[in-house]
């Protein structure tokens, strides 16, 4: 066949699927991803004011602003997010084990209705503010809008800490965390992460408790519609954003990452940028996992780098966002990153998978590379400074 009817057979395809993906955007959003609330600008180590184009810092999350968190309070003990169209439970109520709130759920009537669920971690993690705050143990300012919703703390009379006040989701780890441990994916409200939790306690073999918040509505929230453009980028017709198919190929610090996602030009593009928390969240597919699929926790559509742990084992990068993290000492120096293959730490001097993949956690946004890895907290979360990344655009 000719070489130059082949190559505009190819323009052409490529062109169609392009326009398919940007005529399904017209229809609405399935998957609003909700803002995370921050408007304060940050550099490695304190608050600054608003960076132009082409100065340090310039791209984080407060400097792109969408979908900002909208809430309806029905005074009937629950509250409509009119982002994402999903209708929450107020409160909580007491801690359950997994089977108790599965249990409880499907004999829950409230409100009039009968059709509550488990949330996701998708749902779930729509709800997070990163406009919030804790130093370590202690809480500050809940990273969840506590106008619309109660947030209760650990109970310090049963030698809780003020941050064991985690909410479950319904999303069980495709692989297994600590010793072979079955574990089960939760948002802490109270210090700004998303971990997987044991499900039973490895010592007593008891059933775990968490809190749960019930959810109705939108049952298509948090299902992503990705559509390869051929171009080196994929569209996701549920949110409305466009994703660079591979990723940086290498580690690199967080001004390093902004940088690099503001000077990018992918696809005829030239307006990408590091996601923000849960954009970047919105992408990961927890029925995959190294463990599982012997893949990163994405859709196959996209290409993840391989990297060595600090054992020199087969492994996924962490991917920095673009969103701040406050926490510690100097509430500003770390910024959130998700975890695509597994999230580290070393314990009982083993080098194991303590949280699993599509964990979401905060490390320093600088440091001498020669120092890391760095291993910090009661599970040894191993820290990485120098993390990949992953840009995005709006395309709606």
């Amino acid at each position: 066949m000719n070489p130059l009817f082949n190559f505009i057979l190819f323009t052409l395809l490529v062109s169609l699927k392009a326009h398919a993906a940007e005529s399904d955007l017209d229809r609405s959003l399935s998957y609003s991803i909700v803002d995370t609330g921050v408007t304060t600008f940050y550099s490695n180590t304190s608050v600054i004011s608003k960076p132009s184009q082409g100065e340090a810092f310039f791209g984080q999350d407060a400097q792109y602003q969408s979908n900002k968190p909208s809430y309806t309070a029905n005074n009937d003990g629950t509250v409509t997010d009119n982002v994402t169209g999903l209708v929450w439970q107020q409160d909580m109520g007491d801690k359950m084990s997994f089977e108790e709130a599965t249990r409880r759920v499907s004999e829950l009537n409230l409100a009039g209705h009968h059709d509550w669920r488990i949330p996701s971690i998708k749902e779930l993690y729509s709800l997070i503010q990163f406009s919030g705050m804790v130093k370590g143990q202690k809480a500050i300012e809940p990273f969840i809008d506590t106008h619309y919703f109660n947030q209760p703390l650990g109970n310090r009379r049963l030698r809780e800490r003020e941050i064991d006040a985690q909410t479950w989701s319904s999303t069980q780890y495709s692989g297994r965390t600590m010793r072979n441990d079955e574990t089960v994916f939760g948002v802490n409200f109270v210090d700004g992460r998303i971990k997987g939790y044991p499900k039973y306690n490895p010592r007593t073999r008891k059933p775990n408790k968490m809190y749960f918040r019930f959810v109705r509505g939108n049952k298509a929230y948090g299902k992503n519609r990705f559509i390869d453009n051929g171009q080196g980028t994929i569209v996701d017709t549920a949110t409305g954003l466009m994703w660079q198919q591979f990723d940086s190929k290498k580690g690199m610090n967080w001004k390093e990452a902004l940088n690099y996602a503001e000077t990018l030009t992918l696809g005829g593009h030239d307006d990408w940028r590091l996601p923000n928390a849960k954009e970047l969240q919105s992408i990961v597919d927890y029925k995959r996992s190294l463990q599982a699929t012997h893949s990163a926790a994405i859709d196959p559509l996209f290409e993840t780098s391989e990297v060595k742990d600090p054992e020199g084992q087969r492994q996924y990068p962490y991917f920095w966002t673009n969103t701040t993290h406050q926490d510690g000492r100097n509430p500003y120096n770390s910024a959130v990153y998700i975890v695509f293959g597994e999230a580290l730490g070393r314990m009982h001097g083993r080098l194991m998978d303590v949280h699993g993949a599509g964990s979401q956690r905060s490390d320093p946004k600088s440091g001498i590379k020669a120092d890391y890895p760095q291993y910090f907290g009661p599970q040894g979360d191993l820290r990485a400074v120098y993390n990949f990344a992953r840009c995005v655009r709006s395309v709606k």
